[in-house]
């Protein structure tokens, strides 16, 4: 699935996010910031977005930057995630987006996901979020990696910030939920965070410390 080419360092002036999502492309520019590029999005080329049947969030990555790049002519960067409880055999997984209906109205997602485990006898509320993010040039190059956070089910939602799931996910070894937590530490600490600490080191040696 992915051409890892150990030479395609990211040395381009400018890159597309490939989101409509607005809480993502905030987290992912706070993240580029550094690299001090034009920072487009599939918004400023009113792209629709590409049907993703991918089986994994990596495929799914895949699909969108792929199909970015490939219209737009600049690297693109995407990301796929999701929030998986084991109370509900994982789900929803791939399918995180799609439960908040076309509406993306999380709070509808996250009462049907309390529901959910309620039916559950002696649940564990155990739960991680995984980020997949895939980078493609125009000339069919990737590379796609993941990073994951594990950590419990918070009900009722608390916060304020994030996006998403946020206000039901308190990542181990915190007594904060994701929304609650200010966006530098939620920043240092995401699955997000951590699948960008491995992009920075396969493609973006100008931002390692």
């Amino acid at each position: 699935m992915t051409k890892l080419v150990s030479d395609k360092v990211f040395n381009q002036r400018k890159i597309v996010i490939a989101s409509h999502n607005r809480g993502k492309i905030r987290e992912i520019k706070n993240l580029l910031k550094p690299l001090k590029i034009d920072i487009l999005s599939a918004d400023n080329f009113n792209l629709q977005e590409p049907i993703e049947d991918g089986l994994s969030f990596e495929e799914n990555a895949l699909i969108k930057s792929s199909y970015v790049s490939k219209i737009t002519g600049i690297p693109s960067l995407s990301d796929d995630s999701g929030i998986c409880f084991s109370d509900l055999n994982n789900k929803p997984g791939v399918f995180s987006a799609r439960w908040a209906g076309e509406d993306k109205n999380f709070s509808l997602a996250m009462a049907k996901i309390n529901n959910e485990i309620q039916k559950v006898k002696k649940p564990n509320y155990e739960c991680f979020f995984v980020c997949a993010l895939s980078l493609c040039w125009p000339d069919g190059s990737n590379i796609t990696v993941s990073g994951k956070i594990h950590g419990k089910f918070s009900w009722p939602p608390k916060g304020n910030y994030g996006f998403g799931y946020d206000p039901i996910f308190r990542p181990l070894d915190y007594d904060k939920t994701f929304a609650e937590m200010l966006p530098e530490l939620k920043h240092n600490i995401s699955h997000r965070a951590i699948a960008f600490k491995k992009l920075v080191n396969l493609c973006f040696p100008s931002l390692k410390n």
